[in-house]
């Protein structure tokens, strides 16, 4: 891992934990502002509760298990992923600022809004960081590619030897 990436995860990870602790801790005072977010969410995804408390309490528990193996370079694209998920209806729910009617705390919201929207896109970059290395897609067209040369190569030698063992065969010394 280069020293970018193990300085970048853990920073861009620190929001996620901190933040999933806080809904952990202060699920209750949350909740009524999850629940217009919440409730479409948990009718459209099996097994979650309709309970909005409930869903703050998961939606911490997943930022503060995939921030941390984020952080820590474990399953860094799959983290990543999990945090970009779970970080949409976090902002739905906490910083609707198109509908405050206080000019300073519309702006805060703004801020945080489009704070959170920045966070989304390194989340995202996270997620299809490879590494360097070949993407999984990448790896399957060009095992195909092999696959389909080495069934090439071992045609034409069954061929060639083919062609060699009935030249044997025809020119062979009679016994």
């Amino acid at each position: 891992m280069t020293v970018v990436r193990r300085l970048a995860r853990p920073l861009l990870s620190s929001m996620f934990v901190t933040g999933g602790l806080d809904s952990l801790r202060t699920a209750g005072q949350k909740a009524p502002a999850a629940a217009d977010v919440a409730a479409p969410i948990a009718r459209r995804v099996p097994y979650l509760p309709e309970d909005p408390e409930s869903l703050v309490r998961i939606n911490g528990a997943v930022q503060v298990v995939a921030g941390s193996m984020l952080a820590l370079g474990r399953f860094p694209r799959l983290s990543a992923a999990l945090l970009a998920g779970s970080l949409v209806p976090t902002t739905l729910a906490g910083h609707r600022f198109w509908e405050e009617q206080d000019e300073t705390r519309r702006a805060q919201q703004r801020i945080h809004f489009f704070k959170n929207l920045s966070m989304l896109g390194g989340l995202i970059l996270a997620a299809v960081d490879t590494e360097g290395r070949p993407s999984l897609a990448w790896r399957a067209r060009h095992a195909g590619h092999h696959a389909a040369a080495g069934t090439r190569r071992t045609r034409r030698a069954a061929k060639r030897n083919a062609r060699l063992a009935a030249h044997d065969a025809r020119h062979a010394l009679p016994v």
